[in-house]
């Protein structure tokens, strides 16, 4: 069953520009990357899949995501991206400042940046075949947590805490069906992690 896409938790949005063109440069180039590789995308039924975040460096609590219903558009611009603020995964709610509210999976982002103070960059993609063939090889989030909520958020966090997740810096969701988790201490890193796990795997991906 696929997740509905639609943001469970509260979110506090203010309404106002905040992200530069050259703020989600490199971000975007990963993001576009993965759109045409069909790994971030949208359904037949109109649901989207799919996102990206960037940690503020300057301020290390807040991260730059894309937005939300934005996965099965072709091109993102700095409309399409918006800062979280602040958060607080254990009462489910965040503040986020763009023209847009942030994906559904903020929260979950939010707590690999929490779990993990040397991550700067999460990949949230979706495939089948490479999601059944990670599951419980690599660090794996119970069958009965959903995406979205501070459930999943207190999983990724008790998985980082088992230690094997900060060498793998990728999980699978195995309640989020063809979810899949990648992470490093920089957009390449976490991009060329995904990328080399469709290789060593054989998959094919076929461009958009």
């Amino acid at each position: 069953m696929i997740d509905e896409g639609y943001v469970k938790y509260q979110c506090h949005w203010v309404n106002s520009p905040s992200i530069t063109r050259e703020e989600i440069e490199d971000l975007n180039q990963w993001r576009n990357q993965f759109y045409q590789l069909g790994l971030i995308g949208q359904y037949d039924n109109g649901i989207g899949f799919g996102n990206v975040s960037i940690r503020c460096l300057d301020n290390p609590h807040q991260f730059i995501i894309s937005g939300t219903k934005t996965g099965g558009l072709e091109q993102l611009t700095e409309k399409q991206y918006t800062l979280v603020t602040d958060y607080n995964w254990q009462e489910n709610w965040l503040t986020c400042r763009g023209l847009i509210e942030a994906s559904s999976e903020a929260l979950t982002h939010a707590a690999v940046y929490t779990a993990n103070p040397n991550i700067n960059a999460v990949i949230h993609v979706h495939h089948l075949q490479l999601w059944k063939t990670l599951m419980n090889k690599v660090p794996t989030t119970a069958e009965n947590i959903p995406y979205g909520t501070p459930e999943m958020a207190q999983e990724i966090i008790r998985l980082c805490q088992m230690g094997n997740l900060k060498e793998a810096k990728i999980l699978v969701m195995r309640g989020h069906e063809e979810g899949i988790i990648a992470f490093g201490r920089n957009l390449d890193e976490a991009g060329n992690l995904l990328l080399l796990m469709f290789k060593q795997n054989d998959y094919e991906l076929i461009k958009n």
